[in-house]
């Protein structure tokens, strides 16, 4: 099955899971002709046709409940109950059970593919041995979340860059266009459960982001309130697009349970409300582009860090834990970055493919 076909079978597959936003869903099929980086965010339920082909023995690795999607720009900030910005991955759309190489391999992927295109400047060396520097200490610690307080200044660094600027962040929410059609009873319901208070005006926005997750239904509540403004979002859920490459796999979405097993300081303000998942927008609670690192960007020590924070999501359960330790002391050394080097020139072949179908419609 050629990548087309594939994204056309997924597509309709995900029709049937929820609504789909066509216009968004075309904006997409623009952005994955773009560039290979992007093209790799859109496409995790290829990846998951192409990984027991490719990487047989490594999906023999022990599975845990990990992120699937992971990539160098699924990683942001939040404030915990304690009001203290906590750094960390931020979306669990295709979170599943996997082997927990495929978030390590996904990862070195992207890091690569993104070096390809001059976003980061490390090597693919480099990158991959970063990454497992970080998993393995982290697996040893038996995880510690990444708290920007009185440790981990450098990070604070990043995230507190000037594109996160509050007057930057709300002038970009303003220019958001007001939904059009009906709103789902559900997701205005859970909107405004999360609203600090009933009863407060707001408006409803349609906001466009992601990658993977576009063509989804994303709904923004704007609203002011006791002298500042407050944004809160609610995106449809799917099953992960694991149980449309296997059937035979039961549709579950766990998002939430996760959260819950990861060592790590929630978000109060990220629900699981039905089939939408809901949270708080702020300067500080939002992901991080390749593209607000800036200049300085201790590129090593931030792929330790994402590293790191993957060992943080399957560190919850200790004897998964203890296993993977096991099955990592057996691997030879360079067993991540040739396995992200094939997976890459996939997802090189699928992307030029892609691109020269898209060039070849709009030529005829």
């Amino acid at each position: 099955m050629d990548i087309v076909k594939a994204t056309r079978k997924y597509e309709g597959w995900l029709g049937q899971q929820l609504q789909i936003v066509e216009s968004d869903l075309k904006l997409k099929h623009e952005r994955m002709a773009e560039s290979r980086f992007a093209f790799f965010r859109a496409t995790f339920y290829r990846w998951l046709q192409l990984w027991d082909a490719v990487c047989p023995d490594l999906g023999r690795a022990p599975r845990i409940l990990s992120v699937g999607d992971l990539h160098v720009e699924n990683f942001g900030t939040w404030r915990d109950t304690e009001g203290r910005l906590v750094w960390g991955i931020n979306d669990f759309d295709e979170a599943s059970f996997y082997p927990y190489t495929m978030d390590l391999v996904r990862l070195a992927t992207s890091a690569l593919l993104a070096a390809q295109e001059d976003q980061l400047r490390l090597n693919a060396q480099d990158s991959a041995e970063s990454i497992l520097t970080g998993y393995g200490r982290s697996l040893e610690q038996r995880g510690c979340p990444f708290v920007l307080e009185e440790e981990n200044t450098w990070l604070r660094d990043i995230a507190e860059s000037e594109l996160r600027d509050p007057v930057i962040f709300w002038q970009k929410m303003d220019k958001l266009e007001p939904v059009r059609g009906p709103v789902p009873k559900s997701a205005r319901k859970a909107l405004e459960r999360m609203l600090p208070e009933p009863g407060i005006p707001y408006r409803l926005a349609h906001r466009i982001a992601g990658l993977g997750s576009l063509g989804r239904v994303r709904i923004v509540a704007l609203a002011d309130w006791n002298g500042g403004r407050v944004a809160r979002e609610a995106k449809a859920l799917a099953p992960s697009a694991l149980h449309w490459a296997d059937p035979s796999i039961p549709r579950k979405i766990v998002y939430e349970e996760i959260l819950r097993c990861a060592v790590r300081c929630l978000d109060p303000y990220v629900k699981l409300r039905g089939r939408w998942i809901v949270r708080r927008l702020s300067p500080h609670c939002s992901r991080i582009e390749l593209h607000q690192l800036g200049n300085n960007r201790g590129e090593c020590r931030l792929l330790e860090a994402m590293g790191h924070e993957a060992a943080n999501i399957h560190a919850g359960m200790p004897e998964k834990r203890r296993a993977i330790m096991k099955d990592l002391r057996k691997r030879k050394r360079n067993w991540l970055i040739n396995a992200a080097r094939t997976m890459a020139e996939r997802v090189d072949e699928d992307w030029l493919s892609w691109k020269a179908r898209r060039q070849g419609r709009a030529s005829s």
